[in-house]
């Protein structure tokens, strides 16, 4: 079957602060996955981010733009910030930050980041993050929550969202886009070993559902929207789906500072046949609605993506309690999203429809857990 969206580019995932995204700019890497207990043999979710940001205005030390004394001077964060950490009970979000000086990066593919013991690449994570409850709660310029973590882990990128153009070559060049999104590994499976607090598990390509993905831009979207996972199974069959995978991110994106609306991009390989709900494709006659909302408990989210051969209708929920407020400051050194739900257990239904000359025909309805998820809207 010919690959519309399953195109690996290592070039994408290449780092990205060059010209004006060095003074005012961010990149990450972002990798989630399962691990299993070695002591109780029960899940938990964990995800782990090297964060780049500004590097042309690098000093001796790592510049935190959340800091009183640098926000009267005007000056713009500048470090490698390494965040890793988990979801559900005893959740937390831990960050180490590096000063550029302290980094060594291999700019072009394949890429590789490099502080002390932390270390990303496509073939390979390794590191290790600890934050106190003095340090917690005296640098809340740091944003970040006590407790530790540390992780060894391959990494085997199996499935790419290649969203087209709108992040190729020329309007990388000429920075057309606030932000840019590429998926080299919507599928990925991680192995090895990860210590949460004090807490040892197992991280294995049968059951890790991993997700590697990578951000880059001179800002964030607002609302910003993501849903993936590959742990499905089939109502229809009661098949578990082995070869599947869906993929949905966006909300507000920006050309030259011009906002385009609401406007998601969305990915499915279903058993080896692509799906893809594609705004920058106008020739395939995308549409798309959307709905986040919370409750006391939850957030739910509800996608409606179409093309001019078939349809796809997501509903994901996922509790709060095992949520977080991911933190994340921008290039210019303000915080605009302080309500930006991340989770990894979300859980629902997707139905998959066919155009036929007669009407929907449904292809397969399929129940998703051990979803990432995120919400959230500048406030």
């Amino acid at each position: 079957m010919k690959k519309v969206f399953d195109i690996h580019d290592e070039a994408r995932d290449a780092m990205m602060l060059r010209g004006g995204f060095a003074k005012q700019g961010y990149d990450w890497w972002w990798h989630s996955f399962t691990g299993v207990s070695v002591k109780t043999g029960k899940e938990r979710q964990f995800f782990i981010e090297f964060f780049l940001c500004n590097p042309d205005l690098a000093e001796d030390v790592p510049v935190f733009g959340q800091l009183p004394a640098n926000q009267e001077k005007g000056k713009k964060p500048s470090y490698l910030m390494v965040k890793a950490g988990s979801w559900g009970k005893d959740k937390a979000q831990l960050h180490r930050f590096f000063a550029w000086k302290d980094v060594s990066i291999h700019r072009d593919r394949p890429y590789s980041v490099r502080a002390a013991e932390c270390c990303a690449s496509e073939e390979r994570l390794t590191g290790y993050v600890s934050v106190t409850e003095e340090e917690a709660a005296e640098h809340p310029e740091y944003m970040s929550d006590a407790g530790s973590m540390s992780w060894d882990l391959k990494v085997d990128k199996l499935t790419a969202f290649n969203v087209g153009y709108g992040a190729g070559r020329l309007f990388r060049t000429i920075k057309a886009f606030e932000m840019y999104w590429h998926a080299e590994g919507m599928k990925t499976a991680f192995s090895g070993v990860v210590i949460y607090k004090g807490e040892k598990y197992r991280v294995s390509p049968e059951s890790c559902f991993g997700y590697s993905d990578k951000n880059w831009g001179r800002n964030f979207t607002s609302p910003w929207v993501w849903l993936s996972s590959n742990c499905m199974r089939s109502v229809k069959t009661g098949r578990v789906l082995t070869n599947s995978v869906f993929d949905i991110g966006g909300g507000c994106p920006k050309v030259y500072f011009v906002p385009l609306k609401r406007k998601l991009l969305g990915a499915f390989y279903y058993e080896g046949k692509e799906y893809e709900y594609n705004f920058s494709k106008f020739w395939t006659l995308p549409r798309t609605r959307f709905i986040s909302r919370e409750s006391d408990t939850r957030v739910y989210w509800t996608v409606r993506q179409e093309n001019r051969t078939s349809l796809m209708e997501t509903k994901i929920v996922c509790d709060k309690k095992d949520m977080l407020f991911v933190n994340y400051e921008s290039p210019d050194g303000r915080k605009r999203h302080n309500r930006l739900w991340n989770g990894g257990n979300g859980r629902g239904r997707i139905r998959l429809y066919e155009k036929t000359p007669s009407g929907l025909e449904l292809t397969d309805e399929i129940k998703v857990t051990h979803v990432g998820c995120e919400y959230g809207e500048y406030c």
